[in-house]
C-alpha cells in the first residue's frame, strides 16, 4: 500500500496532498514547483497539445482575459511565496508551444518533474523589435495523466485538499515508527545511539556522529531529504503541527468537521451529484448549485461506499484465483523441469545406441530439447513476474481501499471515491478470461523414431506439433520517441510483450498532410524511422503494421504529427561551391574568389510562404551578391540568376534588379552597404518571390507563376560576407514598395 500514499513528484509520502481535477493527487509544496508561467501569447497551443477531455473548471476561470490571467499569476506568487522560495523557480519556468514537435502530448523532460518540456524562448533575431510580454497565466500539468489544469485566482488553494488520504498517511507514519524504535541503526555501539535523523531517500536512521561519518550533506547525499525521526515532535505526524484542512488527527480522535472551501463557517451537509463535489448550506442559497442535482451527504457516502466495497469483492475473488494460479505456476516449472531432464536422459541412450554415426546428430537434438525446455521456462517465468506484478498492484488497491473505507470522514470520501471505483473496475477488468491459464503445457512434445535405417540417419528429427504461424499482432506506436524538426518526422514503434509470432519487417505509411491517402515510406526491419522532405506547416498521418510469412497484421494506431510553421535552415556545406567559406555553425558565408560562387540552404520548398533575411556584415569595393532561390541543380561557378535554374535580386550600393535566364528587369533605386539587411519572401500558394532591404519591399513582386521544388540560394565573392537569418514569422506589415526606374 505504501505506493498508493506516495506522490508521483517527489517519491516520499504525500504531504499536504491536493487533488487535482484529473482525480490525482500530489503534495501542495511539489505543486509549487511544478507549477508553470505561462504567458498570454503562448496560451492558445495548437488544438493537438490540448488534453483530451473537457477543459477543468480552473482553466475555464482563468481565460476571461488578461486580468484573470495576472490575477493567476499573482496568485501563484503567494503561494510559491508562502511554500519558501518555490515562487523564484516557478517565476523562472514557461511553457513553451511545441508545435515544432509533432505530437499530440507532453512529452517527460529530464528538467521537469512532472512531464512538461521546459524551454527557453527562442530569441529574436539581431535588429528585430521585441515582441510586447503579455501578462502571465499559471497552469498545473499532472505527473501523471500530463493533463493541464489552469490556476484561478486563488492559485493552488483553489484545489481541494484531500484530507482523507493526509489522514491515512498519518496513520501509516505513526504505524511504521511504532513499528521500528527510533534507534540509529548504523551504529557499532550497544545498545545503538538515539536516531537524530531519517533519509527519507535511504530510509535508514542515523545518529548525530554516524549521519556526519556515513551520510555527508555533499556529493551524491546532498539533494537527500533529512527528516525528524519517527516519534519525534517535530516529525510528520509525530505529535507537530497536523497539516490543517481537518485531516492532522487520527481517526480515534475527534476530528474536527470539515469546512467549505468557500465559506469558511459552514459544514458541508449537501453532495453535488452534477459537479461531484461536497456542498454546504450557503452554496445552495447563493445559487451556485441551484439547478444542479443535489443529494444528502450521508447518503450519497453509503451509496459510494458500498459500490466500492462491492467492486472490491470482485478484486479479491481474482486476487485468491491469482495466488493459486501462481502456485500452479510454481509447480508448473518443477514438472518442466523434471520431464526436461527426462527427455534428455532418453535422448541421450537411444543416440548412444547408434554408435558414431550419431554422434553429430545427437548434439543438434540436444540442442533442440534444451532451447525447446529454455522457451518453456521463460514463457513460464514471464507469465510469473506479470501476474505477479498484477497481483501486488491488485494487492496495494485493495489495502489502500479498505483504509479509505475505514475513514469515517463522508465528504474526504466522496472526494475520491468515483476515481477509486473506476481504478477498482479497471483493476477487475484486467484480469480478463484466459489470463489465469498457462500459456505452456510440461509435456515435451517430442518423438524420437530409432528405427529407421543407417542411412537415414543424417535425416532424423524430431517429430513434435508446432503451433501454426499466424500474422504478427498489432504493433505499438512508442509515442514518447515520435516527434519533428523542420519538415522532418521521426516515427519509433514495437511490437507487444508476450508476443510470439514471428515479424519479418514492417511497413510504415504516411498520407500527403492534406489528408489523402496513405502511402508506403519504409519497409523494412528496423523499429525506428525519420522521413524527410516533408511540407512546413501540414499535418501528417501516420501508421505501421508488420508483416510474415503468414501475411501482413493489422494497423497500428494513427498518429498525428505536426510539421514546424516556420524553417530553421543553414547554408549546405556538401552542395556549396568549393570556394565558399562558411562560419558560425553554416550561418555565415564569404568566398575566397574574386568571381561569384553559389552556395544553396539545407531546406526545400514546394508549399507554404517562407521568410528569411541575410544580413550584410562586410561589403568592400561595391560588389553584386545576389539573393534568391534556385533548384538542386544550379550553376554554382558564376552569378546566381544567369541560367534557367534560379530566380534572384542581385543589388550593389545604388540599385538592384531581378535575374532570372540572364534577363535583367525592374531596375529599382536604393543599394546596400555593411549592415544592410535583405528579406527573401518565397510565397508558394501565390507562387511569387518578393524581396526587401531593411524591411521596405524592393519593387514589385519579383517573379510569378513559380513552380516546383526550391531552395535558399546566394551567390557572393570575397568582397561580402552575410550570415542568415532564419525560423521568422512572415512579415504581416508590408511597407510601400519602390517604384522601379524602368
Amino acid at each position: 500500500m505504501e505506493e498508493e500514499l506516495k506522490c508521483p513528484v517527489c517519491g516520499s509520502l504525500f504531504r499536504e496532498p491536493i487533488i487535482l481535477p484529473c482525480s490525482h493527487n500530489v503534495c501542495l509544496p511539489c505543486a509549487r514547483t511544478i507549477a508553470v508561467q505561462t504567458p498570454e501569447s503562448e496560451q492558445h497551443l495548437p488544438a493537438l497539445l490540448h488534453p483530451r477531455g473537457p477543459a477543468p473548471p480552473a482553466a475555464a476561470a482563468a481565460a476571461p482575459g488578461p486580468g484573470a490571467a495576472a490575477g493567476s499569476a499573482a496568485c501563484l506568487d503567494s503561494e510559491c511565496a508562502a511554500g519558501g522560495g518555490g515562487g523564484d523557480h516557478a517565476d523562472k519556468l514557461s511553457l513553451h508551444s511545441e508545435t515544432d514537435s509533432g505530437y499530440g502530448s507532453y512529452t517527460p523532460s529530464l528538467k521537469s518533474p512532472n512531464g512538461v518540456r521546459v524551454l527557453p524562448l527562442v530569441p529574436a533575431p539581431p535588429g528585430a523589435a521585441a515582441a510586447p510580454r503579455g501578462p502571465a497565466s499559471s497552469s498545473l500539468t499532472c505527473p501523471q495523466c500530463h493533463r493541464s489544469a489552469s490556476l484561478d485566482q486563488r492559485g493552488l488553494r483553489g484545489f481541494q485538499r484531500n484530507r482523507l488520504l493526509e489522514a491515512i498517511v498519518q496513520r501509516y507514519q505513526q504505524g511504521r515508527a511504532a513499528a521500528a524504535a527510533a534507534k540509529c541503526q548504523l551504529c557499532d555501539r550497544s545498545p545503538p545511539e538515539p536516531a537524530a535523523v531519517l533519509c527519507e531517500q535511504c530510509e535508514v536512521l542515523y545518529c548525530s556522529a554516524c549521519q556526519l561519518r556515513c551520510h555527508p550533506a555533499r556529493g551524491p547525499f546532498a539533494k537527500h531529504r533529512l527528516a525528524p525521526p519517527p516519534g519525534h515532535p517535530g516529525a510528520p505526524g509525530g505529535g507537530g503541527d497536523g497539516g490543517g484542512g481537518g485531516g492532522g488527527k487520527g481517526a480515534g480522535g475527534g476530528r474536527k468537521l470539515p469546512t467549505c472551501a468557500e465559506h469558511d463557517l459552514e459544514n458541508y451537509s449537501m453532495y453535488c451529484v452534477s459537479c461531484r463535489s461536497p456542498v454546504c448550506y450557503q452554496c445552495l442559497e447563493e445559487g451556485k448549485h441551484g439547478k444542479h442535482d443535489v443529494k444528502a451527504l450521508g447518503a450519497m457516502w453509503k451509496q459510494h461506499k458500498a459500490q466500492l466495497s462491492q467492486a472490491l469483492n470482485g478484486v479479491s475473488d481474482k486476487a485468491k484465483e491469482a495466488k493459486e494460479f501462481l502456485v500452479q505456476l510454481k509447480n508448473l516449472l518443477q514438472q518442466i523441469q523434471e520431464n526436461g531432464l527426462d527427455y534428455e536422459a532418453c535422448l541421450v541412450a537411444q543416440c548412444d545406441a547408434l554408435v558414431d554415426a550419431l554422434t553429430r546428430q545427437k548434439a543438434k537434438l540436444l540442442t533442440k530439447v534444451t532451447k525447446e525446455r529454455e522457451h518453456k521456462l521463460k514463457v513460464v517465468w514471464d507469465q510469473i513476474n506479470h501476474c505477479t506484478l498484477k497481483l501486488r498492484q491488485s494487492t496495494g488497491l485493495m489495502e489502500y481501499c479498505l483504509e479509505v473505507i475505514k475513514e469515517n470522514d463522508p465528504s474526504g470520501f466522496l472526494q475520491i471515491s468515483d476515481a477509486l471505483i473506476k481504478r477498482v473496475q479497471v483493476s477487475q477488468e484486467q484480469w480478463v478470461k484466459g489470463a489465469l491459464e498457462p500459456k505452456v503445457s510440461a509435456e515435451f512434445d517430442l518423438t524420437l523414431d530409432s528405427e529407421p535405417l543407417l542411412q537415414s540417419i543424417h535425416q532424423l528429427d524430431f517429430i513434435q506439433m508446432k503451433f501454426p504461424v499466424t500474422v504478427p499482432p498489432v504493433p505499438l506506436l512508442q509515442l514518447e520517441k515520435c516527434c519533428t524538426r523542420n519538415n522532418s518526422v521521426t516515427l519509433a514503434w514495437r511490437m507487444p510483450p508476450l508476443s510470439h509470432n514471428p515479424v519479418e519487417g514492417y511497413i510504415l505509411e504516411l498520407d500527403d498532410g492534406d489528408g489523402g491517402q496513405f502511402r508506403e515510406v519504409y519497409v523494412g526491419k528496423e523499429t525506428l524511422c525519420t522521413i524527410d522532405g516533408l511540407h512546413f506547416n501540414s499535418t501528417y498521418n501516420a501508421r505501421v503494421k508488420a508483416f510474415n510469412s503468414s501475411g501482413v497484421g493489422p494497423y497500428s494506431k494513427t498518429v498525428i504529427l505536426q510539421t514546424s510553421d516556420v524553417a530553421w535552415f543553414t547554408f549546405d556545406p556538401s552542395s556549396a561551391h568549393r570556394d565558399i567559406v562558411l562560419s558560425n555553425d553554416n550561418q555565415t558565408a564569404t568566398c575566397n574568389s574574386y568571381d561569384d560562387r553559389v552556395v544553396l540552404g539545407t531546406a526545400a520548398f514546394s508549399k507554404g510562404v517562407h521568410y528569411w533575411e541575410l544580413h550584410v556584415d562586410r561589403y568592400d569595393n561595391h560588389p553584386d551578391p545576389a539573393f534568391g532561390i534556385a533548384r538542386i541543380n544550379v550553376v554554382k561557378d558564376m552569378m546566381l540568376g544567369k541560367d534557367d535554374k534560379a530566380w534572384a535580386m542581385y543589388v550593389d550600393n545604388n540599385r538592384s534588379w531581378f535575374m532570372h535566364c540572364n534577363s535583367h528587369t525592374n531596375r529599382t533605386e536604393g543599394g546596400v552597404s555593411k549592415g544592410a539587411t535583405v528579406g527573401v519572401l518565397l510565397d508558394l500558394n501565390k507562387h511569387n518571390l518578393t524581396f526587401y532591404i531593411n524591411g521596405q519591399q524592393q519593387g514589385p513582386p519579383a517573379f510569378e507563376n513559380i513552380e516546383g521544388v526550391f531552395m535558399p540560394a546566394l551567390s557572393l565573392n570575397r568582397n561580402v560576407q552575410v550570415t542568415l537569418h532564419t525560423g521568422l514569422e512572415v512579415p504581416q506589415c508590408v511597407k510601400q514598395p519602390k517604384v522601379p526606374n524602368n
